[in-house]
């Protein structure tokens, strides 16, 4: 079945108002993105959701999703009225041909070589090198292909921290891939945590299918004793918050990987952890930091 899309430039204040009215109004979803994108004028966005306000872009394009029979001028023109937005902005009405989106979206992830003896190998992908450790995942609807900067800073860490027979926590663990490699390459036991209730069902399945015996909660308190390693990638905002919680998780002497922080952010990570850790020099891929540290 085809559906059609209709597009419009707005200034970037009114883009969430006018994507609640889209959807109110039958949209099957709504898209914003820059509308500057691919000029001189694009501003990318890293900041913590907080700070959005302050460092968004000037102008929004927003995208919605309509079924092949709906008036789209007409919808487009009575959510912008809902949403206090210029009635009548000029739209772009395309149609959209259907597709086999599951295979399309599985396109887009293939397998990545985090060393060279570590590969994450999506499931519908045959390993390119049997011999080597592969992370087997279906990411569903939880973070963590492989594909981002910080998910791979922080399985080259695992590479060289874990020695064998060490427990680990992962502290956000989305699709649970740094815990099922923490076991991959050695560790006697990993568990991860995570806020999302689907997280923990993708990780708790892609651990199943890796043959893997790592849990997953919702909670930080189902962690019974300190953990001898401990990663959390998650956003710089919520790792200064958890300090206190992180350090009484990490047995004396252990060791401990923060990412998700951007370079800007890197000093005031550190300075929240620095009651009871001693860092070392951080790494880095693509403005991404991963902070590493001993726990005194």
């Amino acid at each position: 079945m085809p559906y059609i899309s209709v597009a419009t430039i707005i200034d970037s204040h009114l883009a969430d108002a006018l994507s609640d009215a889209l959807i109110a109004a039958g949209a099957l979803s709504v898209d914003t993105a820059d509308a500057d994108a691919g000029t001189a004028w694009e501003r990318p966005i890293f900041d913590e959701p907080s700070e959005f306000p302050a460092s968004g872009w000037s102008r929004a394009r927003v995208t919605a999703l309509l079924p092949a029979e709906a008036d789209a001028p007409a919808v487009l023109d009575a959510a912008l009225r809902d949403a206090g937005a210029p009635a009548e902005s000029a739209c772009e009405v395309t149609r959209v041909e259907d597709e086999d989106w599951v295979r399309r979206t599985q396109a887009q992830f293939a397998p990545q070589r985090i060393t060279p003896d570590l590969w994450v190998v999506p499931s519908w992908h045959e390993p390119p090198d049997p011999r080597a450790i592969n992370i087997v995942l279906d990411p569903g609807l939880a973070f963590g292909t492989g594909t981002h900067p910080t998910t791979r800073l922080c399985l080259r860490w695992l590479a060289r921290e874990v020695r064998g027979g060490e427990s680990v926590l992962d502290i956000g663990c989305g699709s649970g891939i740094l815990a099922i490699a923490s076991i991959q390459l050695g560790a006697a036991r990993a568990c991860g945590v995570d806020i999302d209730p689907q997280a923990v069902q993708a990780a708790t399945q892609n651990a199943a299918r890796n043959g893997v015996n790592a849990t997953f909660f919702g909670a930080a308190e189902h962690v019974r004793e300190p953990a001898h390693i401990i990663v959390a990638n998650i956003l710089a905002q919520p790792l200064v918050v958890l300090a206190p919680l992180i350090a009484n998780l990490n047995a004396s002497g252990g060791r401990l990987a923060l990412s998700g922080i951007l370079e800007a952010q890197a000093a005031e990570v550190t300075d929240a952890y620095r009651a009871w850790y001693d860092f070392e020099p951080p790494c880095q891929e693509d403005g991404w930091m991963l902070l590493s540290a001993v726990r005194r």
